[in-house]
């Protein structure tokens, strides 16, 4: 058997743990091997082998879901990461784009109105390669007139890869895309587009009058800017938060390399703990990566299962007041089982007490009954024997 590796790493500087590089190259590595090795069993077993000479470009062929399966970041935490769901997804920057296929279909819903957001896709200093895979831009009024059943919502999920949306609406949207959306991946990603004023480099305060005149008509950015926030999120992995311990973030696909997919781990875990999870690290149980049909695979496992020094303090404190209370509660239990224990021997001595009484008095009057009878007899026999003595007494007297 070979040598366990340590898969908690401290440092002296900076925060106590880090990813161990080497595990996590390791760990990616090896899912790739399997996911592949995976990937050419389903193919040789096929009844429609998908083969890369059989498409019209390899990467179309690589796009496919035969050979383009997710991989996915799970993390697991002491302590909730969030109180309560965020419908809004959070971005992590990462160094290789999840969306870098040409092929991508993106869908982008912006305030009202979208002809200013067309225009500024179909402008010439937007870039082509932007602009040739956003194949739809709605604004909000329209999108929520047209996509009102629950078939035409499903429709639009499945037409387009990505869905952005204007930061401003982004909220509005999950009760008009409903749960459609909202229980699959392809949640609404938030892009800043909107025209931000600034004065000496600082941003100015709308008044009260411009907020209510918003829905009249938005203000959009120029479209270098807009291009910019696209990008950004394109190259972003995003992140979908809810009040459990548990949660997962696609860092890669199975057509990456392992030095890819463990620069965008890095990249991913360096983002949660500094933005998303409190406390940080210290908040993190563990870390593993996973395919979308493969076993989870270990990359970091903390070594203590609390978050905080005074947790386990308190804990022992909390024994301690349990143990004293339980004490108390058992010597008050025994008190009042011997004072009932008492009560109930008074109770029935009390019983005995009386049927002994009871029986005395019935002894005793069956007693007196007796005697009285006796007496009776007694004196009825007396009476007999007094009235026959004189009588013979006279009748020898006259003889």
């Amino acid at each position: 058997m070979g040598s366990s590796t340590a898969l908690t790493t401290k440092v002296t500087t900076g925060s106590p743990y880090q990813l161990d590089k080497s595990q996590v190259s390791k760990a990616s590595s090896a899912l790739l091997r399997h996911i592949k090795s995976k990937q050419t069993e389903r193919e040789a077993t096929a009844t429609k082998k998908t083969l890369i000479g059989d498409n019209d470009s390899d990467s179309e062929a690589e796009d496919t879901p035969l050979h383009n399966e997710a991989v996915w970041l799970v993390f697991t935490t002491k302590k909730h990461v969030v109180d309560k769901n965020r419908l809004k997804p959070g971005k992590i920057s990462i160094p290789h784009s999840l969306n870098a296929s040409p092929a991508l279909s993106i869908c982008l819903i912006t305030a009202d109105p979208q002809r200013s957001v067309k225009n500024i896709v179909a402008d010439s200093s937007f870039p082509e390669h932007l602009s040739s895979r956003i194949e739809k831009v709605i604004g909000y009024s329209k999108l929520k007139d047209r996509y009102k059943s629950f078939e035409s919502r499903r429709q639009l999920l499945s037409e387009h890869d990505v869905f952005l949306a204007d930061d401003r609406i982004i909220m509005r949207l999950v009760k008009t895309l409903g749960k459609v959306f909202y229980k699959s991946s392809k949640r609404p990603i938030p892009v800043q587009i909107a025209h931000i004023e600034k004065a000496d480099g600082k941003r100015v305060k709308k008044d009260d009058k411009q907020k209510k005149n918003e829905d009249d008509g938005a203000a959009f950015a120029s479209p270098a800017v807009v291009a910019k926030e696209v990008e950004k999120a394109l190259n972003s992995a995003p992140v979908q938060l809810a009040p459990a311990t548990t949660a997962a973030i696609r860092v890669g696909s199975s057509n990456f390399t392992p030095e890819q997919l463990s620069e965008n781990i890095e990249a991913v875990v360096q983002g949660l703990t500094d933005k998303f999870i409190s406390k940080g690290w210290r908040n993190i149980k563990a870390l593993h990566v996973k395919g979308a049909n493969t076993m989870a695979m270990p990359i970091w496992l903390a070594s203590e299962l609390w978050v905080e020094e005074t947790d386990v303090v308190e804990a022992v404190e909390n024994g301690k007041t349990d143990e004293q209370n339980k004490k108390r509660k058992q010597i008050e239990e025994g008190d009042q089982k011997l004072l009932e224990g008492g009560n109930k021997k008074s109770r029935k001595q009390k019983k005995a007490d009386d049927d002994d009484e009871a029986s005395s008095l019935a002894a005793r009057k069956q007693k007196l009954e007796k005697q009285k009878a006796q007496a009776l007899e007694d004196g009825e026999a007396a009476a007999v024997k007094v009235s026959s003595g004189p009588a013979k007494k006279k009748k020898k007297s006259l003889s």
